[in-house]
């Protein structure tokens, strides 16, 4: 072993893919999300790391709530792209996306989706260029047995690309 960081070795690592959302001052919004997990049981505790630039990341501040909704196996790319590509403070990503309005408040996206749930901010721990938000479940639900999206399906089947906020992104390397 060399010492050296192979930055493709993180993408052995288990994902999933995530709609995570929450709303602030009467204005939704939601984003794409890789690095959602569970950090306990009791009580159920689920973190999501946000990037600090996101939207997202200002209204969950705010709101100290949101949902996540994870997604299914068969969600297309312009679903993905709607949420993953496209910014809140540029476009409604609710106008054309089913959802409901959850108990707590927040919105909830239910396309695509194979569970949803609603959690309230509990604590948060910076991570540098992201924040790590722990909330704690007030909500979960299954829509459906469909298998979900996971990160390696979406890269190596859906072909799709990961965008430089997100904690997966590689740089490629140059070439001389």
């Amino acid at each position: 072993m060399s010492g050296q960081i192979d930055r493709r070795a993180f993408l052995n690592m288990g994902y999933g893919m995530y709609i995570v959302s929450t709303e602030a001052e009467g204005k939704a919004n939601g984003q794409i999300a890789n690095t959602v997990f569970q950090v306990c049981s009791n009580p159920p505790l689920i973190a999501a790391a946000i990037s600090k630039n996101n939207l997202t990341h200002e209204y969950i501040l705010k709101a100290k709530k949101f949902s996540i909704t994870i997604l299914d196996e068969e969600t297309p790319m312009i679903f993905i792209g709607t949420f993953g590509f496209r910014s809140g403070r540029v476009i409604d990503k609710f106008e054309k996306t089913a959802h409901t309005k959850g108990e707590s408040g927040v919105p909830v996206v239910t396309e695509h989706a194979t569970a949803v749930f609603e959690l309230k901010l509990v604590d948060q721990a910076d991570a540098v260029t992201h924040t790590l938000f722990i909330g704690e479940v007030t909500r979960a639900e299954v829509l459906n047995e469909k298998s979900s999206l996971t990160y390696k399906h979406y890269r190596e089947v859906i072909k799709g690309k990961t965008p430089v906020d997100s904690p997966t992104f590689i740089p490629e390397e140059k070439k001389n």
